[in-house]
């Protein structure tokens, strides 16, 4: 055993090191040919079970990207951004999505106060259609909880509309002329061309009685034609692509305890923050996942990573993964950084169809990549739970090694599984809330900023001066 006061000088060695030198111990790593080391860890909760079969992915690995959290505070940020703290410091202000999850009374995070009038109005007057204009997080999150829930007890029909394509508009409002709809439009700076467009092709048959806003942005709402009582608000502390949690998701509201989704994601939130055993696994979970985005993009050139969801219900979740994680990390490094790759390419979809169509390049192209399989045990479905543990095992590992060239599989990606222990409501609130940290997570070892997104405004302004 070593002696304790040599042990001492290690620990003030290790917390001394500057970044440079961790980082360079890590480019050491990179060039080792120990391809066969793993990461031994599972996480487990009552919601949702993780384990990571990430080929290089060490301990060692792990260590030294954890003292790197140090450095750079890590745990600071996270306080920072759950303190209310300005932490989207380009457009100098908080990012206060996360207040819906905490059950605040009487404020303008709950949820249930700022909704029910609106979503009693729509139960009382017999409405059979909703339809939901909106685009990005005013489309991706509602369209995602409606497919995971799509109870229908009141005998409902939800649509949604992202504009500006008349041919998607006519398509689905067409048919529903003369019927009893109800029309939600949901944008947080009201400043969106497609869903103003929406609003002006709707023309007359939108009216005081039969219609919502939902936006940040009131005195607009109030000038464009909406009546005060028809304005259903939202603070600009919350992002579009964070929104899920706010009444932007009224739709979802109608016939489901929306509560139990907020409560799942408060779970999450107190896990980050805990200090309990669990609590400090829950943190390595979420490290584990953030470290190895990291080490796969900026040591092994895997810049894309699939995301495959086994489960009908989840068929839009990699859509919304896609928004999240693009929009937050797609961004230039900083120039302080050692990391000089930020965001991953995200692609996937309903996993049983994706086996079916760009499976082959997966399994035997040479593209590099990284996989999250997503998925719930079903007992009416055992296909899709077999299709997913079956997948992450070939992705991962040399379970199909052939003497064959036409059937050897590549086996080259490294695969976190996530498997929900119940599709509800306050399961999904749980799985989304950590991918909401481990995206945060993520851009705090690239030191840059998740909430803002210039390069999408960009977009819009050229687009305007073609329009012109």
């Amino acid at each position: 055993m070593l002696p304790m006061h040599f042990k001492i000088l290690m620990m003030l060695f290790m917390k001394n090191r500057s970044i440079k030198n961790i980082f360079s111990e890590l480019k050491k790593l990179s060039k080792s040919e120990a391809t066969e080391r793993k990461l031994s860890f599972k996480f487990q909760s009552e919601l949702l079970n993780y384990q990571p079969y990430l080929k290089d992915f060490s301990a060692r690995h792990y260590e030294l990207f954890d003292e790197l959290a140090s450095q750079l505070d890590l745990q600071g940020s996270i306080n920072d951004l759950f303190d209310g703290k300005i932490v989207n410091k380009t457009e100098n202000s908080e990012a206060l999505h996360h207040q819906y999850r905490f059950n605040h009374k009487a404020s303008e995070f709950d949820f249930k106060k700022i909704t029910e009038p609106f979503i009693n109005r729509i139960k009382k007057d017999g409405f059979k259609n909703i339809i939901t204009f909106g685009i990005g997080g005013s489309y991706e999150g509602p369209k995602l909880l409606q497919e995971f829930t799509n109870k229908q007890l009141l005998k409902l029909n939800y649509y949604f509309i992202s504009g500006p394509d008349r041919d998607e508009f006519d398509s689905i409002l067409k048919p529903l002329r003369g019927a009893k709809n109800f029309y939600i439009f949901s944008s947080k700076s009201l400043s969106t061309d497609e869903t103003l467009l929406c609003l002006k092709w709707l023309g007359r048959e939108r009216n005081s009685k039969n219609s919502i806003v939902i936006t940040a942005n009131s005195k607009k709402a109030v000038s464009i034609g909406f009546s005060e009582n028809c304005v259903v608000p939202f603070p600009k502390s919350v992002g579009g692509r964070y929104s899920i949690w706010s009444p932007i998701s009224l739709s979802a509201g109608i016939e489901n305890n929306f509560s139990r989704f907020l409560k799942g994601g408060s779970a999450a939130d107190k896990m980050i923050l805990g200090t309990s055993r669990e609590d400090k696994q829950y943190q390595k979970f979420i490290k584990i996942l953030a470290f190895s985005d990291l080490w796969f993009s900026n040591f092994k050139n895997k810049k894309n990573r699939i995301i495959l969801s086994y489960n009908w219900k989840l068929r839009s979740l990699t859509n919304y993964i896609q928004q999240l994680e693009m929009e937050s990390l797609g961004k230039q490094p900083n120039p302080k950084s050692v990391f000089k790759e930020t965001g991953q390419s995200i692609f996937g979809g309903f996993g049983s169809t994706a086996q079916h169509s760009y499976f082959q390049l997966l399994h035997q192209g040479t593209a590099d990549f990284c996989t999250d399989i997503i998925y719930s045990t079903s007992k009416i479905s055992p296909l899709l739970s077999a299709q997913a543990r079956g997948q992450a095992s070939l992705l991962s590992s040399d379970l199909y090694d052939s003497s064959n060239l036409l059937e050897k599989t590549n086996s080259n990606s490294p695969v976190n599984i996530f498997h929900l222990n119940k599709l509800s409501l306050d399961s999904l609130g749980f799985l989304l809330a950590t991918w909401e940290h481990r995206v945060f997570t993520t851009s705090c070892m690239l030191e840059i900023n998740p909430f803002d997104q210039y390069g999408v405004a960009a977009g819009k302004v050229a687009a305007k001066k073609f329009l012109s």
